[in-house]
């Protein structure tokens, strides 16, 4: 296998093919304007949107457009439920940036509900709005909707330059400075393309778990990317699990969306008794993190937990949330007639690569979008839907700033000479650690490493935690890592193990994060949480 250079040197490299990374393409391709030398390059896993978490989005994108809301409503929705570490001047660009990013994607062909006849879009409620502010597309289908019209604005703009099927492996440095991305390819062979500007938009870690609605390549290969070459992380600990995912044997499971509860359905158990009586004023649209943690402990008793949607829906299943609907049937539920089975799942991660309001890093030239970025807008805990927003908002920031950058500091086409051929002699093992497409017996030994990384995960690192399971799990993931020849196993064990190691390291229970060992609040002064590849080095050394 030979590794090529990419030539001449694209303006922008966006890796991920979901809903921030295509928006980010096309934000930045607008951004450059009608400069007929401008290049894009858009790097997918997969096909354009194929195995996203943003495609398999059901509940929908929450924007303050309704007429009894407003973005300082909005705001403090997300402020209460972040669980005190949602930075307040974030939430707040956030929220009132929300109305025009909803219109930009309208504007790229994305088909909303209308409400009836008239105009005005159809709003919902999810758990912790105070409003109807969800907007969604084929009734529980909005994120497919958003990737399905961004893809074809994707395809269809000249700029652009889409790659598919590669992975990326590692963001290449000339110096401090981001000068290029390594990617391998289907066939086998490695590539390194060149670009001041790289945009990490490669989606979360649900799949580092047993029990998750992500897609299973979310294993955090973007946070494995960025922390080698010496980005702040932040915010690690945090892991939203979704209490009602289909409890059937499927791998990842199939989401029943939080739309359901906002309708009017119950969380029951194994008796019919509410499962939330009780435990929160707001019952079943308490925030995530309650809910969460009452299915699991229904669970944990051995009891079975189920939303009955029987009265709050009944007979309007298939036309109002055809997606579940679908979903139930395949595995001969019908939930018209009975109550749908949910289990607690992996399924939004409030961490990430550390970034500014620009979506910068502290590395040069690289940026994150997505879930893979820690905004500082979701806390403790996400407000449900406004990750669908993040991912339309924050893209147009990071192409002002990119566009910014490359007005007064034209590029440089000698950054595709001798300072890129250097970077890619000094990348000399990038062939030999392109094994994503191995062969069969280096696969199954990998499947059976993501397998045992995904039971740690589960186990240890889940809803409920304690000391003894976190430092066993950071213990065993570092092990399993250093022990494994598949570079997609040390990636998603290195990520597990940063995820472990900052949950030790906060001793409370605050938002998603519960310690059984540490039940409460630490105190009033509550602070994020920042780590490097440096400082678990340190762990290593002590």
């Amino acid at each position: 296998m030979n590794a090529s250079v990419t030539e001449p040197a694209f303006d922008a490299i966006v890796v991920g093919g979901g809903l921030a990374g295509m928006m980010s393409a096309l934000e930045i391709a607008r951004a450059l304007g009608d400069d007929p030398r401008a290049r894009v390059a858009l790097v997918s896993y997969q096909k354009l949107g194929e195995s996203t978490s943003s495609a398999w989005a059901q509940g929908g994108i929450a924007a303050a457009v309704g007429e009894d809301d407003s973005p300082a409503l909005h705001e403090a929705d997300t402020i209460a439920a972040g669980a005190g570490l949602v930075e307040r001047r974030i939430a707040a660009r956030l929220t009132a940036e929300g109305p025009a990013a909803i219109e930009r994607v309208a504007s790229l062909g994305v088909r909303f509900d209308r409400d009836g006849s008239s105009a005005r879009y159809a709003l919902g409620r999810e758990a912790a709005h105070s409003r109807r502010r969800i907007l969604r597309a084929g009734g529980d289908a909005t994120g497919a909707e958003l990737v399905r019209a961004l893809a074809i604005a994707v395809r269809a703009n000249a700029t652009i330059t889409t790659i598919e099927g590669a992975r990326a492996l590692d963001v290449v440095l000339d110096g401090p400075h981001a000068c290029g991305i390594a990617l391998a390819h289907a066939a086998g062979e490695t590539s390194l393309l060149v670009s001041e500007n790289v945009v990490l938009a490669t989606g979360g870690i649900g799949g580092l778990y047993r029990y998750t609605t992500n897609p299973m390549s979310s294993r955090g290969a973007g946070i494995a990317i960025a922390a080698r070459v010496g980005a702040r992380l932040a915010d690690l600990e945090f892991v939203q699990f979704h209490p009602t995912a289909l409890d059937v044997p499927s791998d990842p499971l199939p989401l029943v969306t939080e739309a359901l509860r906002g309708e009017g359905a119950w969380l029951v158990d194994e008796t019919g008794a509410r499962i939330m009586a009780g435990i929160d004023p707001a019952l079943e649209l308490a925030a995530r993190d309650v809910v969460a943690r009452a299915v699991f402990a229904t669970s944990q008793r051995g009891g079975r937990a189920y939303l009955d949607a029987r009265d709050a829906v009944g007979t309007q299943f298939p036309d109002r949330f055809p997606t579940v609907f679908a979903a139930c049937r395949r595995f001969a539920i019908d939930p018209r007639t009975s109550p749908i089975p949910v289990v607690a799942a992996a399924h939004y991660h409030m961490g990430g690569i550390a970034v500014d309001l620009d979506g910068r890093t502290d590395v040069p030239g690289l940026y994150a979008c997505g879930e893979v970025a820690a905004t500082g807008v979701h806390g403790a805990n996400r407000l449900a839907s406004n990750s669908l927003l993040e991912s339309v908002v924050y893209p147009e920031r990071i192409a002002r700033a990119i566009a910014t950058d490359r007005a007064a500091h034209p590029r440089v086409e000698a950054v595709v000479g001798s300072d890129a051929r250097q970077a890619i002699a000094a990348y000399g093992a990038m062939a030999r650690d392109a094994s994503t497409f191995a062969d069969a017996a280096s696969m199954e030994d990998e499947a059976r490493e993501i397998s045992t990384i995904r039971d740690i995960m589960y186990r240890c690192v889940g809803v409920e935690r304690n000391e003894n399971d976190l430092a066993r799990a950071g213990n065993a993931l570092r092990a399993l890592g250093d022990a494994s020849a598949s570079r997609e196993v040390r990636d998603a064990a290195l990520v597990g193990e940063l995820v472990a190691r900052a949950a030790l390291r906060r001793r409370e229970s605050r938002g998603s994060h519960a310690r059984s060992d540490y039940p409460h609040l630490a105190g009033t002064d509550a602070r994020r949480s920042f780590t490097t590849l440096a400082d678990r080095a340190a762990v290593r050394s002590a």
